[in-house]
């Protein structure tokens, strides 16, 4: 039987080009371990267990997740260190027993007195629990504000004092690296959550808590950073795959884009310079990339397009709708050619699909469907 093409695909389709994406884990992985730090990749990006297990090669095998749903899949699929990297709330104590009952090194986080007190009232019942501390470096969302710190030793001292808790150490996410566009103002948020979590790591230390692990998160920053001293673990995520939003502030280029949707044309307007793909807002998400730095991408740009500038300028459920600053070329774009959209946002891209089409550009240019990768979704 012939090998599956994409042109075979139900449109809709998430593809995935291996090339790109083992090429984009090696350099990360070699980043890393040239800094001398631990990968924990953040693998709510892929979701994916093929994809985990590439990520971690040569690696201890640690990750993070963002919902208890992956981290069960990601349990079953042998993965025996997760953090996971959302404030827990009490009511979900007893789903991170039940897997650490099974042996899986499953780590929470708070920013929280009453929640550490909770943890600590749960683990004087025998369960065992393993805290890292939120700080929040600058990005405003979660996490004990730097440099003010308050209520850390008060936490700390909770988690610390309670049998069967192990106080970790703290993390931060530096989501406020998005918001640059050049390595120097990447690096600046660099150092800001460098300084961060390792201020809350001597602060823990000078009054007699160990803190062992300190944890920065966000792929700019594993890029651009330019002195990781005093960081025991970074955890990027989105650079597995990369997207637009990461092209346009400087963390990639052009060519370290892996993923994409594949999408079928099925109309023409040539009186708006406009043609419709099935691929809407569930398809594509309706993220759009910073804007100041790249104001012409929409929700999304067409690969290989065939007019200058050639976007999805506009989403409806099911629709997405392309123009471009010069005339589109209906002719080459007939109903029910086939188009491959760059996303802005790969996470939430790739959240609307089931798995993913596995095609290799080294092989034959990315034509073939060469495997497919499942993936989990959900709480």
């Amino acid at each position: 039987m012939a090998p599956q093409t994409i042109e075979d695909l139900p449109t809709p389709a998430l593809i995935l080009d291996r090339a790109v994406l083992c090429r984009n884990l090696r350099r990360m992985s070699d980043r890393m371990r040239q800094a001398g730090v631990a990968l924990r990749p953040h693998l709510k990006t892929a979701k994916s267990v093929a994809i985990g297990r590439m990520a971690v090669e040569g690696h201890d095998g640690r990750i993070t997740v963002s919902t208890l749903a992956e981290a069960r899949y990601f349990a079953q699929g042998g993965f025996t260190d997760i953090l996971y990297g959302i404030g827990i709330v009490p009511a979900k104590l007893a789903a991170v027993t039940e897997l650490r009952r099974q042996g899986i090194e499953l780590r929470v986080v708070t920013d929280n007195l009453p929640v550490a007190r909770a943890i600590a009232d749960a683990a004087r019942e025998g369960d065992t629990f393993s805290v890292f501390i939120e700080i929040d470096s600058g990005g405003g969302r979660a996490g004990l504000p730097w440099p003010g710190l308050p209520g850390l030793l008060d936490i700390a001292r909770v988690l610390h004092d309670a049998p069967n808790v192990e106080l970790a150490g703290v993390m931060t996410h530096a989501g406020h690296s998005y918001h640059e566009s050049t390595p120097e103002g990447i690096a600046a948020v660099a150092e800001q959550e460098r300084q961060a979590i390792v201020g809350a790591a001597e602060k823990l230390r000078a009054s007699g808590i160990p803190c062992p692990i300190v944890s920065g998160g966000s792929t700019p920053t594993a890029v651009h950073s330019r002195d990781f001293s005093g960081i025991t673990e970074m955890r990027p995520g989105v650079y597995v795959f990369n997207d637009l939003d990461q092209e346009f502030i400087g963390s990639c280029g052009s060519a370290d884009l892996a993923l994409s949707v594949l999408a079928s044309v099925i109309g023409h307007y040539p009186h708006r310079n406009q043609l419709l793909i099935d691929a809407g807002a569930l398809a594509l998400s309706k993220d759009v990339s910073a804007q100041e730095f790249q104001p012409k991408v929409g929700f999304g740009t067409i690969a290989d397009a065939p007019a200058k500038d050639m976007a999805v300028v506009a989403c409806s459920q099911e629709h997405g709708f392309v123009g471009a600053d010069d005339p589109i070329p209906f002719g080459n774009l007939p109903i029910g050619s086939r188009v491959r959209v760059w996303p802005n946002h790969a996470c939430i891209t790739a959240a609307a699909y089931d798995r993913y089409y596995v095609v290799d550009s080294e092989l034959d240019g990315g034509k073939s469907v060469v495997d497919t990768y499942d993936r989990v979704n959900g709480w």
